[in-house]
């Protein structure tokens, strides 16, 4: 299978397939499908962001779990059974779509022939001399009529079901596309979702000149509520972020996980000052959540965030405009968190 999915020989797919395997076990990594195509894909080095990703890992000798592997796939390869859920799903579309047409056409041809019939059957009647001709011609005609009803009604019922067929395909479709555009641990945005209404906002807002603002923020000090409390509370914590985050966002505003325990906010048609007010909300619903474990009743303190934002420059790249949020975010961060900066701040702050 890989070695179809990957172009490579039968030869070439046992020599990756082996090295994939022997690095696997070395390392102590599960021989799971989804594992061995992030190795065997490392070994096969057609993948050289990929591979550059593992090298760096590797060499700071540390344990390589489950968590990195899924984060790879997602980024690598999550895409592909993506493509392929989609790719099938409009495949069974199209053949309801050719039933369909087939259904028409032989429709069509059974109208033909019953109007071929009619006119037959008008013909006999005004050719008849007598009654009994005349009867028979009708009744000719009274059994034709009845034949195309009993069609019609058969092609209505296949007609509602293959509309119906077709109705939840498109629903099949539309959930594998939200799905590969949600984030499956917070049920936000993910990050190729915010990527794709990044790319989208700024091309709006360069046509009508409206503002557009950025904000990424950071949860502070996750790293040590994480190996304090556990990652199963952190994950509780990124929940509680993202929701409140989500409350936050209005209209055409996007909350989106932009990674870890990084989460980015889309204002399209928003001021920088009002941008700074959805945040102050945000930063401020998140700062008033006391953070307890349900079971235990133990009190964890609360959760702050720090946030940077910035304003698109019409005609910059989007890297740019990433990269002046990040410099509020971590200003924000280096002095004395939980606060929101704005990129107008920064030479002012760093000045006095």
């Amino acid at each position: 299978m890989w070695a179809v999915e990957f172009g490579d020989s039968r030869d070439q797919a046992d020599k990756y397939a082996t090295q994939a395997l022997e690095l696997m076990r070395k390392l102590g990594v599960p021989p799971t499908p989804k594992n061995f195509t992030i190795w065997y894909a490392y070994c096969g080095e057609k993948f050289p962001d990929l591979r550059k990703a593992l090298d760096a890992i590797l060499s700071k000798e540390e344990a390589f779990d489950a968590v990195q592997n899924a984060a790879l796939y997602e980024k690598y390869f999550a895409s592909t059974d993506e493509g392929l859920a989609v790719h099938e799903t409009g495949r069974q579309i199209e053949d309801q779509m050719a039933k369909i047409l087939t259904m028409l056409v032989n429709a069509s041809e059974g109208v033909g022939d019953f109007e071929a019939s009619l006119k037959s059957g008008l013909g006999n009647i005004s050719k008849s001399s007598g009654i009994g001709s005349i009867k028979d011609a009708v009744q000719h005609l009274v059994m034709e009529t009845q034949k195309m009803q009993d069609s019609n009604r058969k092609l209505q019922a296949k007609l509602e079901d293959s509309s119906t067929e077709i109705a939840s395909l498109r629903q099949n479709l539309e959930d594998v596309q939200r799905e590969a555009m949600t984030d499956a641990l917070t049920g936000i945005a993910n990050r190729k979702m915010f990527d794709a209404m990044l790319r989208r906002t700024a091309a709006e807002a360069m046509e009508t000149g409206e503002p557009l603002c950025l904000a990424l923020t950071d949860i502070d000090f996750f790293k040590k509520f994480n190996d304090t409390y556990g990652h199963q509370t952190g994950d509780q914590v990124l929940k509680l972020v993202a929701r409140i985050m989500k409350e936050n966002v209005k209209g055409r505003d996007l909350a989106a996980r932009y990674g870890g325990e990084e989460f980015g906010v889309i204002l399209p048609q928003t001021a920088i000052a009002d941008a700074r007010t959805v945040c102050e909300q945000i930063r401020n619903g998140v700062a008033s959540k006391r953070i307890r474990n349900r079971q235990t009743g133990e009190e964890m303190g609360n959760i702050t965030l720090s946030l940077g934002i910035a304003l698109f420059r019409p005609g910059e790249p989007l890297s740019e405009l990433i990269h002046r949020a990040d410099e509020g975010l971590y200003f924000a961060k280096r002095n004395g968190r939980n606060q929101t900066i704005l990129e107008t701040e920064l030479d002012t702050i760093e000045a006095r």
